[in-house]
C-alpha cells in the first residue's frame, strides 16, 4: 500500500471522529437550548387550593354543574328546585340566648378591610357525632338527618331596596346546603329585610312576603332560580362537607363539596352582595323556619365540632372576630371556653362547639374577676387585687363599660376583698347585678325580676338568667356574666364582641401583652408590679368616682381603701391552708401552682362553694402578683 493511500485512510478516520464529536456537541447544545426554552410545569393543586380556586373560575355554561378534583373545568349536572321555605334572619327585638348557637348568637369572620368575594365553611374536626334531627320548616316532628349548612353574609345596603319606603331596608344573602333526610340541594336564598311594602314582582320574578308572628314588619325573600342536586349526606359525613359562596359585581354562586366532588349552582345576584359583604357566618343549623322562628338542629349528647370560616377579601391578615350571627335557625351545641389556635389555610376564623359547651361566645379569651379578688386579663395576666371601692374593670369603647364594687372581708380577713356588685353600660342601657337577697338586678335604675330559665330584652340588651347566674349580652356581642354566690360575692366574666379591639381597665393589657399593665394615665408597668405600684399607682388610677359609678343602683359605696399587705394562700396557717387545699382538690381543681393557691385562699376566706369557679381552670400565662 502506498504512503499516500495510508494517509488518506487515516485522514478519513479523523474526520469521521470529528463528525461524531460535532454531532454529540450539537445534540448537547440543542438539549441545553430545549431546557432553557421549556415552560415549567406547575405543581398540582392540593385539594384545599382546588376548593378555593374552583368557585373563582369562569361560571359554567349551565346553571348547575359538577366536577371532581383536580379538574377546574365544569361539567353539566342535575338541577333541583330549592325548598320553598324561608331560612330566616334573626328576629329583631328578641333576647339572644347566650348558650344556643344561632338566632343571632355566633362567631363570624369579618374582613379587616374591603369586601368579601369568597367564603368557605368547613369542619376541621368532628367527634362523637352519631345522630341529628330537625323539623322541616320548624313544623311537625324532628326528621333524622334534616339540617342546613349555611354560609351567610351580614346585613348590608343594597340597590334592591330601592322600592322600599324604609331607608333602613337591608339586603342579605345565604349560601345553603339543605339536607331533608333523604336528599340534598345547594342553592342561594336572597332577603330584603324590613322592606315594609309589597314585595317586588318585576321581571317576572316573584318575591315571597314574610312577617314574624305578632309583627307587621314586612320582609321579602326568594330563592335563586335553581339549585344543584347533591346526594343525600348523613350527619355522620359532616367532616367531608364544605360549603362555599362567591359574590362578584357580575355574579354569584354556591358550591358544595363532598370529599373530592363539587356541585355548583349559579345565582342571579339579586341583592348585589359584592358591594356590601364584610362578615361571614358559617355553621350547621335547623332546616328552615316559619313565622314563629327558625328550627333547631339537635345533635346527640357528646357531639363536638370544630368550625372553620375562611374568607377571601384581597388581604392576608386573619379576619376580625365578631361575636354575633345573622341566621334565625339554631343548633343545640354550645361554645367552649378556649378557641383553637388559628392554623392554615387562611385567612380563617376557628372555634369549637359541643353539647357540653355553655360559654358565652367571645372573640377573645374571657377576662375574669372572681373570689377574693383574683383578676385574669384578656391577655392572660393573673393577679390579685384586694382593694375596696368601685373600679373600672373594662372599657372596650364608649358603648361598653364594666365596673365592679369590691368590699373588704374584714374583720377576719382585712387584707382580702370580693365583688359585691357588677354593672355594665351597653349603649343606652345600664344593668347592675347586686349580691343581696332581694332586688338583685337593676335595669336603668329600676329593679327587674327575671325567672331562672328565661330571658328578657331591653333596648338592644339581652339578659338571661340560669339559677343565680345572669348573662348580659348587647347587640355587638359584648357580654358580662355575673354569678351570685350565697348572696354574698360575685364572680364576673367579661367577653368582647369584637377582636382585635382597644380595651382599658383592670382587665386590659397594652398591646395585649400579658407582661404589661397600663394605668389610666398611660403609665406602663412591667409585671410583676411591686405592692406599692399595684395599689397606690396602677390600681388607684382605675378607681371610679362616685358620680361616674354605674353601681349606685346597688347602694352608695361605703368602703374605699387598699390592703395593708399582700395576702396569699401562704399567709394562711398550715392547718387552715391544708383543709382548704384538700377541698379544692376534691372538687377537681388542677394541682397547678397559681390556680390551686387561688382556690385555697378563696375557700379559706369565702367557704367551700368558692372552689367551683376553679374547676377546669388552666394555669395562666403570666402570674403578675408581687414577689414576696
Amino acid at each position: 500500500m502506498t504512503t499516500s493511500a495510508t494517509s488518506a485512510r487515516r485522514l478519513g478516520r479523523v474526520w469521521a471522529l470529528v463528525a461524531v464529536l460535532a454531532a454529540v456537541a450539537a445534540a448537547g447544545a440543542l438539549a441545553r437550548r430545549s431546557d432553557a426554552w421549556a415552560v415549567p410545569v406547575p405543581p398540582p393543586l392540593t385539594q384545599e387550593e382546588w376548593r378555593v380556586q374552583l368557585p373563582q373560575q369562569p361560571p359554567p355554561a349551565t346553571s348547575c354543574a359538577s366536577t371532581v378534583y383536580p379538574r377546574l373545568v365544569w361539567q353539566s349536572a342535575s338541577c333541583k328546585t330549592p325548598p320553598n321555605l324561608p331560612q330566616l334572619p334573626r328576629q329583631p327585638g328578641t333576647p339572644r340566648t347566650p348558650h344556643v348557637i344561632g338566632s343571632g348568637t355566633g362567631l363570624s369572620a369579618k374582613a379587616p378591610s374591603g369586601n368579601i368575594s369568597l367564603g368557605v365553611g368547613s369542619f376541621d374536626a368532628v367527634s362523637g357525632v352519631l345522630s341529628e334531627s330537625s323539623p322541616i320548616g320548624n313544623t311537625g316532628g324532628p326528621v333524622a338527618n334534616a339540617y342546613t349548612l349555611q354560609l351567610n353574609t351580614d346585613y348590608f345596603a343594597t340597590p334592591a331596596c330601592a322600592g322600599s319606603p324604609n331607608p333602613g331596608c337591608l339586603g342579605w344573602e345565604q349560601f345553603i346546603f339543605a339536607n331533608d333526610g333523604t336528599s340534598g340541594v345547594a342553592f342561594i336564598q336572597y332577603w330584603l329585610l324590613e322592606y315594609n311594602a309589597s314585595c317586588p314582582t318585576g321581571g317576572g320574578i316573584l318575591w315571597n312576603q314574610f312577617s314574624f308572628t305578632g309583627s307587621s314588619t314586612i320582609y321579602c325573600w326568594r330563592n335563586a332560580p335553581t339549585g344543584v342536586a347533591v346526594p343525600f349526606q348523613p350527619i355522620t359525613n359532616l367532616a367531608n362537607l364544605r360549603l362555599a359562596g362567591a359574590a362578584t359585581p357580575t355574579g354569584d354562586s354556591v358550591t358544595m363539596y363532598v370529599g373530592p366532588t363539587s356541585y355548583t349552582a349559579v345565582g342571579d345576584n339579586a341583592v348585589r352582595a359584592a358591594g356590601g359583604w364584610t362578615t361571614a357566618e358559617f355553621n350547621v343549623f335547623g332546616y328552615g323556619g316559619n313565622s314563629d322562628g327558625g328550627g333547631m338542629a339537635t345533635f346527640n349528647p357528646g357531639a363536638s365540632i370544630s368550625v372553620r370560616t375562611r374568607i377571601l377579601y384581597g388581604g392576608t391578615e386573619k379576619p376580625d372576630c365578631v361575636a354575633r350571627g345573622f341566621t334565625g335557625e339554631t343548633n343545640n351545641l354550645g361554645f367552649t371556653t378556649t378557641p383553637p389556635s388559628p392554623t392554615p389555610p387562611g385567612p380563617a376564623l376557628m372555634f369549637v362547639e359541643n353539647t357540653a359547651g355553655s360559654s358565652t361566645p367571645n372573640c377573645a379569651t374571657q377576662a375574669t374577676a372572681i373570689g377574693d379578688t383574683h383578676l385574669r386579663t384578656f391577655g392572660g395576666t393573673y393577679y390579685d387585687f384586694q382593694a375596696t371601692g368601685d373600679f373600672l374593670l373594662a372599657q372596650a369603647d364608649p358603648e361598653f363599660t364594666v365596673q365592679s364594687r369590691q368590699i373588704s372581708s374584714a374583720p377576719r380577713w382585712p387584707d382580702a376583698s370580693y365583688n359585691s356588685a357588677v354593672a355594665a353600660q351597653m349603649g343606652p342601657t345600664r344593668v347592675a347585678v347586686c349580691a343581696s337577697d332581694k332586688d338583685q338586678l337593676f335595669v336603668n335604675g329600676s329593679p327587674v325580676h327575671v325567672t331562672s330559665g328565661t330571658a328578657i330584652y331591653r333596648d338592644g340588651v339581652s339578659i338571661d338568667r340560669s339559677g343565680d347566674t345572669y348573662t348580659i349580652v348587647d347587640e355587638h356581642g359584648n357580654s358580662v356574666t355575673a354569678t351570685i354566690n350565697e348572696s354574698t360575692w360575685i364572680n364576673a366574666d367579661v367577653g368582647l364582641g369584637k377582636w382585635p379591639t382597644q380595651v382599658r381597665g383592670l382587665l386590659a393589657n397594652p398591646e395585649n401583652s400579658p407582661q404589661l399593665l397600663q394605668g389610666r394615665d398611660g403609665s406602663v408597668y412591667q409585671t410583676p408590679l411591686t405592692f406599692e405600684e399595684l395599689y397606690w399607682k396602677y390600681g388607684e388610677s382605675w378607681r371610679v368616682r362616685a358620680e361616674e359609678s354605674l353601681l349606685n343602683d346597688c347602694g352608695k359605696v361605703t368602703e374605699e381603701g387598699n390592703p395593708g399587705r399582700p395576702f396569699f394562700a401562704g399567709d394562711l396557717d398550715q392547718e387552715e391552708r391544708g383543709r382548704a387545699r384538700a377541698i379544692c382538690l376534691e372538687a377537681g381543681v388542677k394541682d397547678s401552682p397559681t390556680v390551686l393557691d387561688a382556690c385555697t385562699l378563696d375557700v379559706a376566706v369565702l367557704g367551700k362553694a368558692a372552689a367551683a369557679a376553679y374547676v377546669g381552670a388552666d394555669e395562666p400565662p403570666v402570674n403578675g402578683n408581687p414577689k414576696r
